[in-house]
């Protein structure tokens, strides 16, 4: 029976990895701006989640990709308190790419409008940054954004409004 459960464990974190392994290392990137860091809180991420997980806590997982988001950006922390830096040029240099499939005219439009979206958005507050890039990037609900930063669901709402003003702000300066 737990031979069951644990290739069952297995095969779930197997398909965690394929389905959201992308998405950890462009969140990772993106905090970061460093490809190779970026990489290996990815792999630590993956790692921790499955120390936690093969020990028999997979009770207190109810959300595995929230679970995953949580886990990365504690390790995001960590790595910021050693060491804080957030450079669009690194991100662009380490291969962060627009978008591909348009001509040429969209394709620097979109570049040029998603730098600039880049340089506001580095220019909020932290608290601001992460809850919008986790909802309009990552595509999480505020469910998820909020078990991941460990606050109530109004309290994301709220940030995630006040944070949307204040690019606006940023923006239209």
């Amino acid at each position: 029976m737990a031979e069951v459960n644990n290739q069952n464990l297995r095969d779930d974190f197997a398909k965690a990895y394929e389905d959201f392994g992308d998405a950890i290392f462009r969140y990772c990137l993106y905090q970061t701006s460093n490809r190779e860091k970026a990489l290996d809180l990815t792999a630590d991420t993956f790692t921790k989640t499955w120390e936690y997980l093969s020990k028999g806590e997979t009770k207190e997982v109810e959300n595995l990709r929230a679970f995953l988001y949580k886990v990365a950006n504690n390790l995001i922390i960590d790595d910021r308190r050693k060491k804080k830096s957030l450079s669009l040029d690194t991100m662009t240099e380490s291969g962060f790419d627009v978008q591909s499939g348009q001509d040429e005219a969209e394709q620097y439009e979109s570049a040029y409008d998603g730098k600039i979206a880049l340089e506001a958005v580095k220019n909020l507050d932290e608290k601001y940054r992460d809850v919008l890039m986790l909802r309009y990037v990552d595509d999480m609900t505020v469910g998820e954004i909020a078990k991941i930063v460990g606050e109530s669901e109004n309290n994301v709402s709220v940030r995630i409004h006040r944070g949307l003003e204040k690019l606006k702000e940023i923006v239209n300066h």
